[in-house]
This record gives C-alpha cells, structure tokens and sequence, in this order.
C-alpha cells in the first residue's frame, strides 16, 4: 500500500498510465484527475468537485467465507448497493459473502480503500462490473491511490483483462 505521497503519486502515475494505453487501444481516451486524500471518499469527493454521484463508481473487494477465502473485485455506481449477499455470493459460490475490510482490501490489492481502481489488481482477481455502470456515459473511478481518480468511458473498464459484466450485481438505492 502507499504511505506516503510520493509513493501513493507514483502509484496513481503507473495506473494512469495502464488506464490511458488500454484506452488508446480501444478508441477512448483517460482523464486524471488529482484529489486532495482526505476528500478521496466517494461523497466527499463528488460534492467537493462537482462530480455526479451516478457518474462515480466504487471498486468493492469482497471475500466469500470459504477455505480458501475467495475474492473478487466488483465496480458498482455510487448510486447503487453491491448485492453481496446474492449475486455475490452465488457468483463466489459460498454460503456467506462480505465486503472486505480495509486492511484486507489494502493487504490484497496494495491500494487504499478511496484509491482502489481496477486498473493495478492482482492477477487472478475476479473483476465484475455492473452492467448499469455501461449504461453510463463516462464514470470516475479510482486512480489507485487516494491523490487521484480515472474519469473515463466504462467501455475502458470492460477492455481490462479478465473484466465481466454483470447484469444485477448492484442494485439502484432508492432515493
């Protein structure tokens, strides 16, 4: 994980970078966009600089109580609930599902939670989107450490190796 600035700044210049030749490759372009850590909180962020909360999504490690424990990585909007309890769980195929804690996120991913991007996870990680986050025309996610976030095209997102779409992953919070 990144302790300190210079190191969560070189963090977030190797993920912008993964981010903007993946969307070269595709047609899309990555826009970085610097952020003060303490306002790296998707609500904090969104309201500090003037982003949507349905043009955030979050990426969410969850872990399914299993021996083994297995893992996935889920990118959901900001409007709306991972459904861990359902599709997560039947899609880690465990009896009980839960968001990983901050510790776990960090000792798995080498990323703060507010920072986490799917751009810089570790091989093998599932990585499943949220089919309503391609409904949108552009999103911001993390930019892998807390000092930046990735607004793109959610087509960006499903190019990653790996990445699945996944219709009901989430589900909208009602306001």
């Amino acid at each position: 994980m990144a302790d300190g600035p210079d190191e969560a700044d070189g963090v977030a210049g190797r993920v912008a970078a993964t981010a903007t030749a993946l969307a070269a490759g595709i047609g899309a372009t990555v826009e970085v966009m610097p952020c003060d850590p303490a306002l790296a909180d998707t609500a904090a962020f969104c309201e500090a600089y003037g982003v949507a909360l349905e043009d955030s999504a979050n990426t969410i490690v969850v872990v399914g109580k299993s021996d083994p424990p297995r893992h996935a990585a889920c990118v959901v909007l900001a409007t709306a609930r991972l459904d861990v309890n359902g599709a997560v769980r039947r899609r880690l195929e465990v009896r009980k599902a839960s968001f990983a804690g901050a510790d776990e996120t960090a000792a798995l991913t080498g990323m703060a939670i507010g920072g986490v991007t799917p751009f810089a996870l570790p091989a093998g990680l599932p990585l499943w989107i949220d089919a309503a986050v391609m409904a949108r025309p552009s999103v911001v996610v993390g930019g892998g450490s807390r000092s930046a976030k990735l607004l793109l095209a959610p087509t960006v997102l499903a190019a990653l190796p790996g990445a699945e779409v996944v219709d009901g992953l989430a589900r909208a919070i009602e306001p």
